[in-house]
This record gives structure tokens, sequence and C-alpha cells, in this order.
């Protein structure tokens, strides 16, 4: 199976077959090839979240401007291509609650950050009580930011359909492989498959999502920083809940410098309801049942001590917020009620059955504190992207088209034909549009 590339990307989440799908229109004569260890793209993270296309207005625009761009043009992108390939894209909206005055100071900020991320006056609007009630009379709260410009849809989807059109442009996708190792030899990367077969490349682009962290430390970067890993679990709603909304609701979150979310009331794109999700702390990217969980319980925590992230785990708010989290994964009654607050009418004896839950990874840096942007890092054979979290499913498009230009104007991987088509866009309009 010995082969040469001139590109290997780790990981086929949405961002690697993003990176994959620009490149093959970019550089048809270069070998490329995408590993991924499922069977299948978007099996993780990637594919186990809400589906939501978010509007950029959770996103301070200073602390997380590259993620509230990236967000803003890729709801108009995945728009695009979702309607070119007939996809599933509902443009639904979406409507965040609080529940006091406290709450409702939180929602005038994200209206104007919001609105400092591109969103107009017709796109995003704060409404008291009795404004909303009117549209939706279900709906306990004090006051309620409505977003319309936020959409639904099945990322699956989106990025098998990516992977097909990177296939037909020569990109090789090799699915269920494993990397279980990465040695540099004379200025090549030897990397080991299924501990069994060997490939080599000239350059690596890091995209591996819940494992990124774990491969750039294999090739000597990123040491300064660990990974944290939460399980978002879902809840699924009866028939008769699925008209007790017009939009999917969410709650301002209560310690926002946690990745503890309260769970929201989800309006999936093919009409269907879920609750959730919560963040519980396990111990893998993978960590969706006590079997894997204790597998890597020790590695994990010796990791976690052995650098900035005990500051996080031995903080008291932190472990009583994952105490929670966990009471909240024990208990249905306990995770349904955070929702039956501002939507009374839900009745947890009637919600019977679990939905699918994903694992997001978040990043702590060496004082102890969880890194609110993406972190890309770098060498002269190398690129790690670290952290993609929300919305990193909205913006896969555009940020992937910002990296391969970063690297572009690096020289470290050239692009033949930069002004080309790539499917429905000219590359250099995207970069034009990401970068004004």
């Amino acid at each position: 199976m010995a082969h040469n590339f001139d590109l290997v990307i780790i990981g086929g989440g949405i961002l690697g077959t993003s990176l994959s799908f620009f490149l093959s229109h970019l550089n048809k004569s270069k070998q490329i090839a995408v590993i991924e260890q499922a069977k299948q793209v978007a099996f993780h993270t990637s594919g186990r979240n809400t589906g939501k296309v978010h509007a950029p207005y959770l996103y301070n625009p200073e602390k997380k401007k590259m993620f509230a761009t990236a967000a803003f043009h890729g709801y108009e992108m995945w728009k695009k291509y979702s309607q070119i390939n007939d996809l599933p894209f509902k443009e639904d909206g979406v409507i965040e609650v609080s529940k006091d005055k406290k709450g409702t100071k939180v929602l005038e900020k994200y209206l104007k950050w919001g609105k400092e991320n591109g969103l107009n006056e017709d796109e995003i609007k704060l409404l008291d009580k009795s404004e909303l009630k009117k549209l939706e009379p279900e709906i306990k709260c004090d006051s309620a930011l409505c977003v319309y410009k936020d959409a639904s849809t099945d990322y699956s989807i989106l990025t098998k359909s990516l992977m097909d059109d990177s296939k037909q442009n020569g990109i090789k996708f090799l699915l269920d492989t494993k990397v279980t190792d990465i040695k540099n030899r004379e200025g090549k990367w030897k990397i080991t498959l299924n501990d069994e077969h060997e490939i080599f490349s000239n350059f690596i682009i890091n995209a591996a999502g819940g494992e990124s962290i774990d491969i750039a430390h294999r090739l000597g970067i990123a040491k300064n920083f660990t990974d944290v890993h939460f399980r978002g679990e879902y809840w699924k709603a009866p028939k008769e809940y699925f008209n007790l909304t017009k939009t999917s609701v969410y709650s301002v979150p209560e310690f926002p410098d946690y990745p503890f979310l309260d769970p929201h009331w989800i309006i999936r794109v093919d009409g269907t309801c879920e609750i959730g999700p919560n963040a519980v702390p396990v111990f893998s990217p993978y960590g969706y049942d006590r079997t894997e969980n204790i597998k890597e319980f020790f590695p994990k925590m010796l990791e976690m001590i052995g650098s900035g992230a005990r500051k996080a785990i031995f903080d008291k708010q932190f472990q009583e917020l994952a105490i929670n989290e966990i009471q909240s994964s024990m208990s249905k009654s306990s995770m349904v009620e955070r929702v039956k607050r501002f939507l009374p009418k839900i009745d947890p004896e009637k919600i019977t059955e679990k939905g699918t839950a994903g694992i997001r990874s978040s990043v702590i840096n060496e004082k102890g504190k969880f890194v609110p942007d993406v972190i890309l890092m770098e060498d002269s054979m190398s690129f790690h992207i670290l952290n993609y979290n929300s919305p990193g499913a909205t913006g896969a498009l555009p940020f992937s088209a910002q990296i391969i230009n970063q690297l572009n104007d690096k020289g470290l991987f050239r692009n033949e034909k930069s002004d080309s088509n790539c499917g429905p866009w000219k590359f250099s309009e995207i970069i034009e549009a990401i970068s004004s």
C-alpha cells in the first residue's frame, strides 16, 4: 500500500472534507489523500450535532473574530451549495431566551455582537415577553432574541456530498483507516496506518477534531495545550410536541467561560424535535460508552494533571458544573427540566427515547483557561487546526478556503489556479469576501 502523496489531510470531518473540496479544484495535479479512521466521513462530531447553520450573534467579534466571520459567510455558502445539489437546508431561524433581567442584558450584548458581525436589522431583533407571546405562545421568558438568519441542515449529508465532489477531482479518501504513527524521514512524513501500512507525504494538514491535539503533540507542536472532552446527549421528543414551537429555542448560558451549555429545544431539518445537548466530561474523543472511558481514564487524567488542565479540573466551580452535567446524564428529568423552565408544557414522562450523542473537545492553555477561539499552528512540513468548535460546521467552507489561501501566501502549499471555480464559487471571490 506504500504510496507517495504531496499532501495528507488527517481527519474526514466536515473541516477536513471541506479542505479537500477546495484543494481538489485548485491542485488537480497534486496527489492528495484524506485519512479518516471511521467508516464514513462526518461520523463523529461533524454528524452528531444540532444540525444548525448558526448566525454569528453568540461570538465576541474581538475574541472569536475568525469563527464569527466564517459563520457569517458560511450561511450563504451552505445555502447555495445545498440548493445546487438538492440537499436539506431549511431557513427556520432560532430564538434565544432569557429568564430574568440578567439574562436580558446578555441578549442585549448578543444583539450588539450580531450586528457587529454583519447581521442587519431585519435579521436579528430583541423582543419583550409580550411581543414574543404573539409569535410563540408556549415560550415562557423575560425577553427573547429572534434571529431570522439561522437554518437547519444535516451536516452528515453535506459532508458526504463534499467528499463525492472531491473524489471526482482526484482526492483519495482512506476510510476506516487510523493513523498509528508519524515519523519524519529525510524530509518526508512516514505515516503508518492501522499499524501495518505505510504512506509518505511532503506535507500534513491536521484537521483531526478530537484527536488534533494528540497528533500535534506527536509532531512536537502545541505542547503547552491540552484538551478536555465533553459528551453531548440528546432526548427525542414525541410527535405531539413537534408543533410546540415554530423554531428552535436556546437559553442564555449561565457560565459562558465554560463549555457547559444549557440544553436547547431543537427542531431538526426533518421536523423532528429533541432536547439537548448537555456536556458530560469524558476521557476520550470517542467516549460514547463506559468501556472506552474506563480504558482512557488513567492516561487522560495523567495528561491533564501534568498540564494546565489541572487548574481547570481542580477549580471548584468547574467541578460543581461537571457534577451537574453528570447528573443530567444519569437523570432524564434533570436534563428535561432545564428546557421545561422556558417550555413549561413539556412533560418529562413523555420523553422516553434517547437521541445520538456527540463529543466536543475543548482546548485548555497552560494557565488552565479554556481557549475561546480556534488555534492555528504550523511548521515547515505541517499545519494544525486545533480547538475547531462551534460554529465549526457552519463556517467550514469559508474557513477552509481561508486556510488554503494562508498556506498559499506562505508558500507552504502553493495553489496552481487561485482564480479557479470551486463548485459554485470562484476561489478569489471567497477570499475577497472573508477578508473584507
